[in-house]
Protein backbone atom coordinates (compact mmCIF):
# COMPACT_ATOMS: atom_id res chain seq x y z
CA UNK A 1 0.00 0.00 0.00
CA UNK A 2 1.17 3.49 -0.73
CA UNK A 3 2.17 6.25 2.02
CA UNK A 4 -0.04 9.01 2.20
CA UNK A 5 1.26 12.14 0.24
CA UNK A 6 2.75 13.91 2.99
CA UNK A 7 3.66 11.04 5.25
CA UNK A 8 7.44 10.46 7.12
CA UNK A 9 10.11 9.35 4.61
CA UNK A 10 10.04 5.15 4.58
CA UNK A 11 12.87 3.31 6.42
CA UNK A 12 14.21 2.19 3.54
CA UNK A 13 14.46 5.66 2.35
CA UNK A 14 16.55 6.50 4.78
CA UNK A 15 19.03 3.53 4.80
CA UNK A 16 21.85 3.70 2.86
CA UNK A 17 21.53 2.95 -0.69
CA UNK A 18 23.65 0.93 -3.53
CA UNK A 19 23.97 2.27 -6.81
CA UNK A 20 22.13 1.92 -9.62
CA UNK A 21 24.65 0.69 -11.98
CA UNK A 22 25.56 -2.27 -9.01
CA UNK A 23 21.96 -2.79 -9.18
CA UNK A 24 21.56 -3.21 -12.74
CA UNK A 25 24.94 -5.26 -13.21
CA UNK A 26 23.93 -7.61 -10.78
CA UNK A 27 20.30 -7.83 -11.94
CA UNK A 28 21.89 -8.26 -15.74
CA UNK A 29 23.89 -11.69 -14.17
CA UNK A 30 20.95 -12.69 -12.78
CA UNK A 31 18.56 -13.15 -15.10
CA UNK A 32 21.46 -14.15 -18.26
CA UNK A 33 24.22 -15.74 -16.05
CA UNK A 34 22.78 -16.92 -13.08
CA UNK A 35 19.40 -18.34 -14.48
CA UNK A 36 19.72 -18.21 -18.32
CA UNK A 37 15.95 -17.20 -17.97
CA UNK A 38 14.43 -18.41 -21.24
CA UNK A 39 11.47 -16.48 -23.43
CA UNK A 40 7.96 -16.81 -21.92
CA UNK A 41 9.67 -18.63 -18.85
CA UNK A 42 7.99 -17.78 -15.55
CA UNK A 43 10.46 -16.70 -12.43
CA UNK A 44 9.27 -17.37 -8.83
CA UNK A 45 12.04 -15.83 -6.54
CA UNK A 46 12.79 -15.32 -2.45
CA UNK A 47 14.30 -12.27 -1.26
CA UNK A 48 14.43 -10.32 1.87
CA UNK A 49 12.33 -6.97 2.15
CA UNK A 50 16.10 -5.51 2.42
CA UNK A 51 16.78 -6.38 -1.20
CA UNK A 52 13.62 -4.50 -2.73
CA UNK A 53 15.87 -2.27 -5.02
CA UNK A 54 17.44 -5.74 -6.54
CA UNK A 55 14.08 -7.28 -7.01
CA UNK A 56 12.50 -4.46 -9.14
CA UNK A 57 16.05 -4.22 -10.86
CA UNK A 58 15.77 -8.21 -11.35
CA UNK A 59 12.08 -7.74 -12.44
CA UNK A 60 12.49 -4.91 -14.90
CA UNK A 61 15.69 -7.42 -16.86
CA UNK A 62 13.77 -10.17 -16.90
CA UNK A 63 10.63 -8.73 -18.46
CA UNK A 64 13.14 -6.82 -21.14
CA UNK A 65 14.67 -10.37 -21.77
CA UNK A 66 10.79 -11.63 -22.20
CA UNK A 67 9.96 -13.50 -18.98
CA UNK A 68 6.41 -14.70 -18.53
CA UNK A 69 5.57 -13.76 -15.41
CA UNK A 70 7.85 -12.87 -12.27
CA UNK A 71 6.72 -13.38 -8.75
CA UNK A 72 8.63 -11.93 -5.78
CA UNK A 73 8.03 -13.81 -2.53
CA UNK A 74 9.55 -11.33 0.54
CA UNK A 75 10.37 -11.95 3.84
CA UNK A 76 11.03 -9.43 6.62
CA UNK A 77 13.11 -9.15 9.71
CA UNK A 78 10.95 -7.71 12.15
CA UNK A 79 8.17 -10.19 11.09
CA UNK A 80 10.83 -13.02 12.01
CA UNK A 81 11.73 -11.60 15.24
CA UNK A 82 7.96 -11.16 16.16
CA UNK A 83 7.36 -15.09 15.97
CA UNK A 84 10.06 -15.53 18.62
CA UNK A 85 9.03 -12.76 20.57
CA UNK A 86 5.38 -13.47 20.76
CA UNK A 87 4.30 -16.56 19.12
CA UNK A 88 2.65 -19.60 20.23
CA UNK A 89 5.30 -22.23 21.72
CA UNK A 90 3.17 -25.11 19.77
CA UNK A 91 3.71 -22.59 16.43
CA UNK A 92 7.27 -23.46 16.00
CA UNK A 93 6.03 -26.66 14.21
CA UNK A 94 4.66 -25.25 12.17
CA UNK A 95 5.58 -24.23 8.31
CA UNK A 96 3.39 -22.89 4.95
CA UNK A 97 3.44 -26.06 3.29
CA UNK A 98 0.85 -24.46 1.40
CA UNK A 99 3.54 -21.78 -0.20
CA UNK A 100 5.98 -24.30 -0.88
CA UNK A 101 3.45 -26.95 -2.75
CA UNK A 102 2.48 -24.17 -5.15
CA UNK A 103 6.25 -23.16 -5.51
CA UNK A 104 6.57 -26.90 -6.59
CA UNK A 105 3.46 -26.96 -8.85
CA UNK A 106 5.29 -23.73 -10.24
CA UNK A 107 8.61 -25.49 -10.75
CA UNK A 108 6.62 -28.52 -12.27
CA UNK A 109 5.25 -26.27 -14.92
CA UNK A 110 8.67 -24.68 -15.48
CA UNK A 111 9.50 -21.71 -13.79
CA UNK A 112 12.55 -20.71 -12.68
CA UNK A 113 13.78 -20.45 -9.69
CA UNK A 114 16.10 -17.73 -7.65
CA UNK A 115 16.66 -16.67 -4.29
CA UNK A 116 18.54 -13.44 -3.26
CA UNK A 117 20.00 -13.50 0.01
CA UNK A 118 20.88 -11.00 2.24
CA UNK A 119 19.58 -10.66 5.37
CA UNK A 120 21.45 -10.74 8.43
CA UNK A 121 23.12 -13.76 8.63
CA UNK A 122 23.12 -13.79 12.63
CA UNK A 123 19.19 -12.76 13.36
CA UNK A 124 18.48 -15.50 15.38
CA UNK A 125 21.64 -16.08 17.42
CA UNK A 126 20.10 -14.50 20.17
CA UNK A 127 17.22 -16.63 20.37
CA UNK A 128 15.56 -20.08 21.78
CA UNK A 129 18.09 -22.36 19.92
CA UNK A 130 15.85 -25.05 20.54
CA UNK A 131 12.69 -23.16 18.95
CA UNK A 132 14.99 -22.35 15.93
CA UNK A 133 15.33 -26.07 15.53
CA UNK A 134 12.11 -26.95 15.28
CA UNK A 135 11.01 -24.22 12.92
CA UNK A 136 14.08 -25.43 10.91
CA UNK A 137 13.04 -28.68 10.89
CA UNK A 138 9.42 -27.91 10.28
CA UNK A 139 10.30 -25.84 7.27
CA UNK A 140 12.76 -28.20 5.89
CA UNK A 141 9.96 -30.93 5.39
CA UNK A 142 7.42 -28.63 4.47
CA UNK A 143 10.49 -27.40 1.64
CA UNK A 144 10.66 -30.41 0.51
CA UNK A 145 8.49 -30.80 -2.33
CA UNK A 146 10.01 -27.32 -3.69
CA UNK A 147 13.55 -28.79 -2.97
CA UNK A 148 12.78 -31.64 -4.51
CA UNK A 149 12.94 -29.78 -8.02
CA UNK A 150 16.36 -27.77 -6.85
CA UNK A 151 18.36 -30.79 -5.87
CA UNK A 152 17.40 -33.00 -8.44
CA UNK A 153 17.97 -29.90 -10.85
CA UNK A 154 14.87 -30.39 -13.34
CA UNK A 155 14.77 -26.44 -13.29
CA UNK A 156 17.23 -23.48 -13.92
CA UNK A 157 17.97 -22.27 -10.64
CA UNK A 158 20.47 -19.79 -9.12
CA UNK A 159 21.26 -18.08 -5.60
CA UNK A 160 22.75 -14.66 -5.70
CA UNK A 161 23.91 -12.16 -2.85
CA UNK A 162 22.61 -8.77 -2.69
CA UNK A 163 24.41 -6.14 -0.48
CA UNK A 164 22.16 -4.80 2.46
CA UNK A 165 22.90 -2.40 5.34
CA UNK A 166 22.26 -5.14 7.81
CA UNK A 167 24.64 -7.62 6.28
CA UNK A 168 27.29 -5.23 6.14
CA UNK A 169 26.92 -3.91 9.81
CA UNK A 170 27.61 -7.74 10.36
CA UNK A 171 30.84 -7.94 8.70
CA UNK A 172 31.93 -4.42 9.24
CA UNK A 173 30.74 -3.45 13.20
CA UNK A 174 33.25 -0.52 13.22
CA UNK A 175 31.84 1.44 10.52
CA UNK A 176 29.40 3.77 9.42
CA UNK A 177 26.37 2.11 7.90
CA UNK A 178 27.20 3.49 4.56
CA UNK A 179 30.62 2.90 4.74
CA UNK A 180 29.94 -0.55 5.81
CA UNK A 181 27.36 -1.40 2.86
CA UNK A 182 30.00 0.63 0.08
CA UNK A 183 32.47 -1.81 1.33
CA UNK A 184 30.17 -5.02 1.12
CA UNK A 185 29.00 -3.48 -1.98
CA UNK A 186 32.30 -3.78 -4.24
CA UNK A 187 33.60 -7.11 -2.33
CA UNK A 188 30.39 -8.25 -4.06
CA UNK A 189 31.25 -6.39 -7.28
CA UNK A 190 34.57 -8.30 -7.79
CA UNK A 191 33.44 -11.48 -6.70
CA UNK A 192 30.74 -11.47 -9.11
CA UNK A 193 33.23 -10.65 -11.44
CA UNK A 194 31.31 -6.77 -12.41
CA UNK A 195 35.13 -5.60 -12.18
CA UNK A 196 35.55 -6.77 -15.79
CA UNK A 197 34.63 -4.77 -19.10
CA UNK A 198 32.30 -7.72 -19.74
CA UNK A 199 30.86 -9.73 -16.65
CA UNK A 200 29.05 -11.64 -18.89
CA UNK A 201 32.19 -12.96 -21.42
CA UNK A 202 34.69 -13.02 -18.35
CA UNK A 203 31.84 -15.61 -16.63
CA UNK A 204 31.76 -17.46 -19.34
CA UNK A 205 35.70 -17.93 -19.62
CA UNK A 206 35.28 -18.61 -15.42
CA UNK A 207 33.04 -21.54 -16.46
CA UNK A 208 35.02 -23.07 -19.32
CA UNK A 209 38.03 -23.25 -16.58
CA UNK A 210 35.81 -25.25 -13.70
CA UNK A 211 34.50 -27.20 -17.09
CA UNK A 212 38.25 -28.32 -17.74
CA UNK A 213 38.67 -28.84 -13.64
CA UNK A 214 35.44 -31.24 -13.49
CA UNK A 215 36.74 -33.00 -16.71
CA UNK A 216 40.19 -34.12 -15.59
CA UNK A 217 38.69 -35.18 -12.50
CA UNK A 218 35.77 -37.14 -14.45
CA UNK A 219 38.31 -38.48 -16.50
CA UNK A 220 40.36 -39.84 -13.20
CA UNK A 221 38.22 -41.72 -11.76
CA UNK A 222 39.24 -41.25 -8.14
CA UNK A 223 37.48 -44.21 -5.71
CA UNK A 224 38.39 -41.55 -2.86
CA UNK A 225 39.91 -37.80 -1.54
CA UNK A 226 42.34 -37.75 1.35
CA UNK A 227 42.16 -34.09 3.10
CA UNK A 228 45.62 -33.40 5.57
CA UNK A 229 45.96 -30.33 7.28
CA UNK A 230 46.11 -29.11 10.97
CA UNK A 231 43.41 -30.68 12.86
CA UNK A 232 42.23 -32.75 9.80
CA UNK A 233 43.05 -36.09 8.93
CA UNK A 234 39.65 -37.24 6.01
CA UNK A 235 39.67 -39.42 3.48
CA UNK A 236 36.00 -39.48 1.96
CA UNK A 237 35.16 -42.41 -0.22
CA UNK A 238 33.15 -41.01 -3.59
CA UNK A 239 29.82 -42.42 -4.74
CA UNK A 240 29.60 -45.03 -7.54
CA UNK A 241 29.37 -43.30 -10.68
CA UNK A 242 30.08 -39.87 -8.95
CA UNK A 243 30.17 -37.08 -11.21
CA UNK A 244 32.06 -33.76 -10.47
CA UNK A 245 30.58 -30.17 -11.51
CA UNK A 246 31.25 -26.63 -11.23
CA UNK A 247 30.50 -23.35 -12.34
CA UNK A 248 28.02 -23.60 -14.98
CA UNK A 249 25.93 -26.70 -16.22
CA UNK A 250 22.37 -28.00 -17.82
CA UNK A 251 19.19 -28.11 -15.97
CA UNK A 252 16.97 -31.46 -16.34
CA UNK A 253 15.37 -28.74 -18.75
CA UNK A 254 18.10 -28.35 -20.93
CA UNK A 255 18.92 -25.05 -19.71
CA UNK A 256 22.44 -24.23 -18.95
CA UNK A 257 22.70 -21.96 -16.14
CA UNK A 258 24.99 -21.01 -12.88
CA UNK A 259 23.21 -22.08 -9.51
CA UNK A 260 26.12 -20.13 -7.57
CA UNK A 261 27.13 -16.51 -7.90
CA UNK A 262 30.22 -16.55 -7.11
CA UNK A 263 31.00 -19.97 -7.39
CA UNK A 264 34.78 -20.73 -7.45
CA UNK A 265 34.56 -24.92 -6.10
CA UNK A 266 34.05 -27.75 -8.26
CA UNK A 267 31.94 -30.82 -6.60
CA UNK A 268 30.46 -33.94 -6.20
CA UNK A 269 28.85 -36.84 -4.43
CA UNK A 270 30.16 -38.67 -1.49
CA UNK A 271 29.82 -42.49 -0.61
CA UNK A 272 27.73 -42.15 2.55
CA UNK A 273 29.03 -45.42 4.20
CA UNK A 274 33.11 -44.63 3.20
CA UNK A 275 34.11 -41.68 5.06
CA UNK A 276 36.76 -41.73 7.93
CA UNK A 277 38.86 -39.87 10.02
CA UNK A 278 38.62 -36.60 11.66
CA UNK A 279 38.17 -33.06 10.23
CA UNK A 280 38.33 -29.73 11.95
CA UNK A 281 36.75 -26.34 10.34
CA UNK A 282 38.71 -23.38 8.96
CA UNK A 283 35.69 -21.04 9.42
CA UNK A 284 33.11 -20.35 11.28
CA UNK A 285 29.45 -21.43 9.98
CA UNK A 286 26.72 -19.31 10.04
CA UNK A 287 23.75 -21.85 9.97
CA UNK A 288 19.86 -20.40 10.52
CA UNK A 289 20.89 -17.43 12.29
CA UNK A 290 23.62 -18.81 14.76
CA UNK A 291 27.23 -18.60 14.39
CA UNK A 292 28.89 -22.19 15.03
CA UNK A 293 33.10 -21.74 15.58
CA UNK A 294 36.03 -24.75 15.77
CA UNK A 295 33.91 -27.07 14.58
CA UNK A 296 35.34 -30.74 14.75
CA UNK A 297 34.11 -33.85 14.12
CA UNK A 298 35.25 -37.24 13.73
CA UNK A 299 33.68 -39.63 10.92
CA UNK A 300 33.48 -44.05 11.12
CA UNK A 301 31.80 -45.53 7.93
CA UNK A 302 30.25 -42.31 6.81
CA UNK A 303 28.79 -41.38 9.97
CA UNK A 304 30.00 -38.27 12.14
CA UNK A 305 29.98 -40.50 15.79
CA UNK A 306 31.33 -37.16 17.67
CA UNK A 307 30.59 -33.34 16.74
CA UNK A 308 32.42 -30.41 19.28
CA UNK A 309 32.26 -26.71 18.60
CA UNK A 310 33.56 -23.76 20.90
CA UNK A 311 30.61 -21.72 20.48
CA UNK A 312 27.19 -23.00 19.10
CA UNK A 313 27.56 -26.89 19.84
CA UNK A 314 23.94 -27.43 20.88
CA UNK A 315 22.58 -25.93 17.34
CA UNK A 316 25.45 -28.15 15.63
CA UNK A 317 24.05 -31.48 17.50
CA UNK A 318 20.72 -30.20 17.07
CA UNK A 319 21.17 -30.16 12.91
CA UNK A 320 23.33 -33.73 13.25
CA UNK A 321 19.85 -35.17 15.02
CA UNK A 322 17.40 -33.14 12.76
CA UNK A 323 16.96 -37.10 10.65
CA UNK A 324 19.55 -40.35 9.80
CA UNK A 325 21.15 -39.04 6.78
CA UNK A 326 22.00 -35.52 8.41
CA UNK A 327 24.99 -37.08 10.10
CA UNK A 328 26.82 -38.35 6.75
CA UNK A 329 28.11 -36.21 3.96
CA UNK A 330 26.25 -35.37 0.62
CA UNK A 331 28.46 -33.17 -0.82
CA UNK A 332 32.11 -32.93 -0.90
CA UNK A 333 34.08 -29.89 -2.93
CA UNK A 334 37.40 -27.95 -3.57
CA UNK A 335 37.94 -24.50 -3.90
CA UNK A 336 41.71 -23.09 -4.25
CA UNK A 337 42.68 -20.98 -1.13
CA UNK A 338 43.61 -17.99 -4.49
CA UNK A 339 39.92 -17.62 -5.05
CA UNK A 340 38.29 -14.15 -5.41
CA UNK A 341 36.35 -14.77 -2.32
CA UNK A 342 38.94 -16.18 -0.19
CA UNK A 343 41.26 -13.00 -1.69
CA UNK A 344 38.81 -10.20 -0.62
CA UNK A 345 39.97 -11.83 3.22
CA UNK A 346 36.21 -11.62 4.94
CA UNK A 347 34.44 -13.57 6.74
CA UNK A 348 30.61 -13.09 5.22
CA UNK A 349 29.07 -15.28 7.34
CA UNK A 350 27.17 -16.32 4.26
CA UNK A 351 27.44 -19.57 3.18
CA UNK A 352 27.04 -18.59 -0.50
CA UNK A 353 30.71 -16.77 -0.40
CA UNK A 354 32.59 -18.35 2.63
CA UNK A 355 31.79 -21.97 0.79
CA UNK A 356 33.70 -19.88 -2.50
CA UNK A 357 36.54 -19.79 -0.09
CA UNK A 358 37.64 -22.69 0.95
CA UNK A 359 37.15 -26.44 0.11
CA UNK A 360 34.60 -27.94 2.14
CA UNK A 361 31.92 -30.54 3.06
CA UNK A 362 28.60 -30.63 3.38
CA UNK A 363 25.90 -32.59 5.66
CA UNK A 364 22.83 -33.98 4.77
CA UNK A 365 21.61 -34.23 1.13
CA UNK A 366 23.88 -35.46 -1.70
CA UNK A 367 22.73 -33.71 -5.65
CA UNK A 368 20.92 -36.14 -8.36
CA UNK A 369 23.45 -34.26 -10.64
CA UNK A 370 26.23 -35.19 -9.04
CA UNK A 371 26.01 -38.98 -10.89
CA UNK A 372 26.86 -40.26 -14.09
CA UNK A 373 23.35 -40.58 -15.58
CA UNK A 374 22.24 -39.07 -12.44
CA UNK A 375 18.72 -37.44 -14.42
CA UNK A 376 17.07 -41.28 -14.69
CA UNK A 377 18.22 -42.89 -11.63
CA UNK A 378 15.77 -43.43 -8.85
CA UNK A 379 16.29 -42.43 -5.22
CA UNK A 380 16.76 -46.11 -4.70
CA UNK A 381 19.45 -46.33 -7.03
CA UNK A 382 21.31 -43.24 -5.66
CA UNK A 383 21.18 -44.59 -2.40
CA UNK A 384 22.35 -48.02 -3.93
CA UNK A 385 25.31 -46.25 -5.71
CA UNK A 386 26.17 -44.34 -2.11
CA UNK A 387 24.19 -41.12 -2.33
CA UNK A 388 22.63 -39.77 1.12
CA UNK A 389 19.37 -38.61 1.96
CA UNK A 390 18.63 -35.64 4.38
CA UNK A 391 16.05 -32.92 4.96
CA UNK A 392 19.06 -30.67 5.30
CA UNK A 393 22.08 -29.45 3.18
CA UNK A 394 24.64 -27.76 5.13
CA UNK A 395 28.56 -26.62 4.07
CA UNK A 396 30.86 -26.16 6.51
CA UNK A 397 34.71 -24.72 5.60
CA UNK A 398 37.60 -27.04 5.90
CA UNK A 399 39.87 -25.69 3.32
CA UNK A 400 43.24 -23.37 4.19
CA UNK A 401 46.75 -22.73 2.76
CA UNK A 402 48.09 -25.62 4.70
CA UNK A 403 45.79 -28.49 2.98
CA UNK A 404 46.99 -30.97 0.63
CA UNK A 405 44.78 -33.10 -0.96
CA UNK A 406 45.06 -36.24 -3.07
CA UNK A 407 43.05 -38.15 -4.94
CA UNK A 408 43.06 -42.11 -4.43
CA UNK A 409 42.27 -45.33 -6.80
CA UNK A 410 42.78 -49.09 -5.19
CA UNK A 411 45.75 -50.55 -5.87
CA UNK A 412 47.59 -47.28 -7.02
CA UNK A 413 49.57 -44.74 -5.77
CA UNK A 414 47.89 -41.48 -4.76
CA UNK A 415 48.07 -38.16 -7.02
CA UNK A 416 48.60 -35.02 -5.31
CA UNK A 417 45.44 -33.12 -6.50
CA UNK A 418 45.87 -29.19 -3.79
CA UNK A 419 49.08 -28.35 -2.46
CA UNK A 420 49.07 -26.07 0.38
CA UNK A 421 45.46 -24.43 -0.85
CA UNK A 422 46.41 -24.47 -4.45
CA UNK A 423 45.70 -26.46 -7.43
CA UNK A 424 48.92 -29.21 -8.14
Amino acid sequence: MSPDAGSAPSAENKAPQLSQDLLDGLAELAVKVGLNLQPEQDLVMTAPVSALPLVRAIARVAYQSGAGLVTPLLSDRDVTLARFAHGHEQSFDHAPGWLYDGMAQAFDKGAARLALVGEDPLLLAEQDAALVGRANRANARAYRPALAAISGFHINWSILSCPTPDWAQRIFPDLPPEEALAKLAEAIRVTARLDHADPVAAWEAHNAELAKRCGMLNDARFDALHFRAPGTDLRVGLAEGHYWQGGASEARNGVRCNPNIPTEEVFTTPHAARVDGYVRATKPLSHQGSLLEEIEMRFESGRAVSARAARGEDVLRDMLATDDGAARLGEVALVPHSSPVSQTGLLYFNTLFDENAASHIAMGQCYASCFEGGDSLSKEQIAAQGGNESLIHVDWMIGSAQMDVDGLREGSEPVALMRSGEWV
